[in-house]
């Protein structure tokens, strides 16, 4: 048997060493270079707290599937974009279903859960964290629902107790519209409407109570200043605001104060940033303001006409009006956008911003390049461009979500085992 010379054996030994110790070195070159956006944003739980595709639901026979014709969301789009989990707005228009509100409220909760039991395949009701994380494991996307605007619950603990037992899990306290016992910042100003003393009623603080008790998020949004503050001191949870901007960045009411945003914060709540080119961009918002006389005599113009030719107008013809309108407007840059998360995350901290885009409620108005729900993955490409890591990418996208939700629930479990459900009578 012929041996190699030792001199051989050793330079063999030295070649496979050093071999090992560049494979070595790229796994570990590979193993901590940085995420790209695209893996980023697959790996997250995408959550979107707020998303009025629920009316067309409703009212137009919209389908899931359905090509968008013209709005922001659907399966196609969802997918797409990685959507996780949507919260389906549940809002009543409080002129047009003045006298029912419970009714139109029952009916568009149906309008969700008939599209979840359309496509199983697709959409999964989901009601809690473990109900989001369950989804997300089954390949399918999260459908929760949220109430927009208190008026739906007619003063009534009862109501609001049953929209939770059919799977609302959030109410913002108002729309634009105060509602007796919680004002809004859409009529505040106006002194014919009747307002509270402290932004909150003694029925008022039922309600955040018996939220509280349930297990049902308190949503901000809307609200007034007054109401905001009321509703921070008195809930025993985290608030969140579902679809809202900060007002540093655009000056309008429906937006929120750097002092407002570190109260979120101190409380542990989340702020979901709406994308409305009304609210991300000052420049968009104040030539919208600008036109606002022109619409208004353009609406009533063609309300006149329709009168005279012995016809009504129907609402969605007065916002095809508005909307072909507002198109003239050139839409802000996604870095609008961009800028009001990275706003709030420099000022409330990045453990406290989220998305609540407001698709199909805003008739398209949103930057240039975001133009429906597959377009969501341009923002976590933006936030990293800018330096956010992929652990903050994935709390914006979704993280800060649940880990509001799941204390709410924690909160819940608490107030449960030691309070009984208030019976206030209906006001």
């Amino acid at each position: 048997m012929h041996r190699k010379p030792l001199f051989f054996t050793a330079c063999f030994s030295f070649s496979v060493l050093a071999a090992a110790l560049v494979v070595s070195a790229q796994t570990e070159k590979k193993s901590t270079a940085r995420p790209s956006a695209a893996a980023v944003h697959a790996s997250a739980i995408v959550i979107d707290t707020h998303a009025d595709t629920t009316q067309r639901f409703l009212d137009e026979g919209f389908d899931w599937n359905d090509p968008l014709r013209g709005g922001e969301l659907n399966g196609a789009t969802a997918k797409t974009g990685h959507l996780g989990a949507e919260f389906f707005s549940i809002w009543v228009d409080p002129e047009e279903h003045k006298g029912h509100y419970a009714r139109r409220t029952l009916e568009l909760i149906d309008a969700v859960k008939q599209q979840v039991a359309k496509h199983p395949d697709q959409l999964e009701l989901a009601t809690s964290v473990a109900g989001i994380e369950k989804a997300h494991r089954d390949h399918k996307i999260a459908a929760l629902m949220g109430i927009e605007g208190g008026h739906s619950i007619e003063d009534s603990l009862a109501l609001l107790r049953q929209y939770y037992a059919l799977g609302v899990r959030y109410m913002t306290l108002t729309w634009t519209n105060s509602n007796g016992w919680a004002d809004s910042s859409g009529d505040f100003t106006d002194k014919s409407i009747p307002h509270t003393p402290n932004g909150l009623t003694e029925f008022g603080k039922d309600v955040v109570f018996e939220m509280n008790r349930l297990g049902m998020i308190i949503d901000v949004s809307h609200v007034s200043d007054r109401t905001f503050n009321r509703a921070l001191i008195l809930s025993q949870a985290p608030i969140i605001a579902s679809h809202s901007g900060a007002r540093a960045l655009c000056n309008v009411p429906r937006n929120m104060s750097d002092d407002m945003l570190r109260s979120i914060a101190n409380f542990g709540g989340v702020v979901q940033v709406n994308f409305y080119s009304g609210y991300v961009s000052q420049k968009y918002a104040d030539a919208q303001k600008a036109m606002q006389p022109a619409i208004t005599k353009a609406k009533a113009d063609r309300i006149a006409k329709n009168k005279a030719e012995g016809r009504a107008t129907p609402q969605h013809e007065l916002d095809l009006l508005e909307r072909t309108m507002l198109d003239r407007i050139p839409r802000p840059p996604l870095s609008d956008l961009i800028d009001q998360i990275d706003h709030i995350a420099k000022v409330a901290g990045v453990d406290h911003v989220g998305i609540g885009s407001d698709f199909d409620g805003i008739d398209g108005q949103t930057p240039a390049g975001l133009d429906s729900a597959a377009d969501l993955p341009k923002i976590t490409a933006e936030l990293m461009k800018r330096g956010y890591s992929a652990e903050d990418c994935r709390k914006i996208l979704g993280g800060n979500l649940l880990r509001v939700f799941a204390e709410v629930e924690r909160i819940s479990k608490t107030i449960q085992s030691t309070e009984r459900p208030k019976l206030t009578a209906v006001q």
